[in-house]
């Protein structure tokens, strides 16, 4: 199999940049909605906020990778990085990892990129790891770095990166390039350009042993934020988990040879749907904040725990509504029980229901305002 890395002309990829500009002129404009959508949000709820979109990020970016992390270890774990909170007793180094990453990616989205930065990740990701051997340095093993599936009789390679001894000058010239297309620089790349060819050369070279999707995606993210001039706190990771299957197999496409426009329009329209969900999920915080504002001390302590975890689902909600079998199984409470507390919420405004018997279901009664007017 030839990989890209082979080619005489690499990394010289080839994409028709024209074919992205009206994508870049939407993700100018969209960022002004993100703003917009960001201003609804009170003084006091912002730092609570920007909390829960990189937690998401956090633990998508992991999930992704098959790493499953707890959302409320990895939140109370950047409530003490942002100096909010004590981290709370329990927080994995994994889960602690990835939150320091990614508020160092925050703070620090402006700085050029070297090899410290980089290492300084990977070392914060990789904590508590046993399996890998260099951590906060790029690989050194002889044996070839391989993606593969399936079973040892059958096994499936997906992508072959370049041999560990070619990784130090890859990784040279991939640092100068990223800092020598940077906004204001003499070679500066358009934001979803930049973002997406930092991905995918990034992910080509693969440095490290294990870990390099999500500092791949970290990348993608520092690309965004240079252009903007501020973190972009955007839904990327969150996006991309969604549909996995389609990230990676965009990836495989386009880990072949040099002409990579299929990656170029998938990673740009990826980033505009990340940007359409952060508005969306602004838009819940906000109704989140008028919902619990206006029932405050109006439910029982059953009805807020499950409330409450009605919530945490997110903008998708509960996958076919609430039913009363949730909410026995949340509130640890009789069928009895939770049938008057649902009748109660729905007769205070707080739950929507449709249905009827064993097919009745519960929604959040929530309005999320039109952030896109704003």
């Amino acid at each position: 199999m030839h990989w890209n890395w082979q080619d005489p002309d690499w990394p010289n990829f080839l994409y028709d940049s024209g074919g992205l500009e009206p994508l870049e002129r939407q993700f100018l404009l969209r960022s002004g909605e993100v703003i917009g959508a960001c201003r609804h949000v009170g003084p006091d709820d912002q730092e609570s906020l920007r909390i829960e979109l990189i937690g998401d990020e956090a633990v998508k970016t992991s999930e992704i990778e098959g790493e499953i992390l707890n959302r409320e270890s990895v939140q109370s774990s950047l409530r003490q990085q942002f100096g909010l909170g004590v981290e709370q007793p329990g927080v994995k180094p994994a889960e602690r990892g990835i939150s320091q990453m990614m508020v160092d990616l925050y703070r620090r989205f402006a700085a050029p990129l070297d090899d410290p930065m980089l290492f300084a990740w990977h070392r914060m990701m990789m904590s508590g790891n046993p399996s890998v051997q260099t951590i906060g340095g790029y690989r050194s093993h002889a044996d070839p770095m391989q993606i593969v599936s399936g079973p040892d009789y059958k096994r499936i390679v997906h992508f072959e990166a370049p041999p560990s001894k070619q990784v130090p000058a890859e990784m040279k010239r991939f640092v100068a390039w990223f800092n020598d297309t940077a906004p204001g620089r003499k070679n500066a790349l358009p934001a979803l350009m930049r973002a997406a060819l930092a991905h995918l050369y990034f992910e080509s070279i693969h440095p490290f042993e294990d870990g390099n999707g999500r500092i791949g995606r970290a990348l993608a993210e520092k690309a965004l934020a240079q252009t903007l001039g501020r973190p972009s706190l955007i839904a990327l990771a969150y996006t991309i988990e969604r549909k996995r299957k389609a990230y990676y197999a965009a990836l495989e496409r386009h880990n072949k040879g040099l002409e990579i426009n299929g990656w170029m329009r998938y990673f740009a329209n990826a980033i505009l749907e990340a940007q359409a969900t952060t508005i969306r999920r602004v838009d819940f915080y906000v109704a989140k904040a008028r919902f619990y504002d206006r029932f405050r001390g109006r439910f029982n302590e059953r009805q807020e725990k499950v409330i409450a975890r009605m919530f945490r689902e997110g903008i998708d909600g509960f996958k076919g509504g609430l039913s009363a079998e949730n909410f026995v199984g949340i509130a640890n409470t009789s069928r009895a029980t939770a049938t008057r507390d649902l009748q109660d919420l729905v007769a205070k405004g707080a739950l929507t229901r449709t249905g009827e018997r064993r097919h009745t279901k519960y929604w959040l009664s929530i309005a999320q305002t039109d952030s896109s007017s704003s």
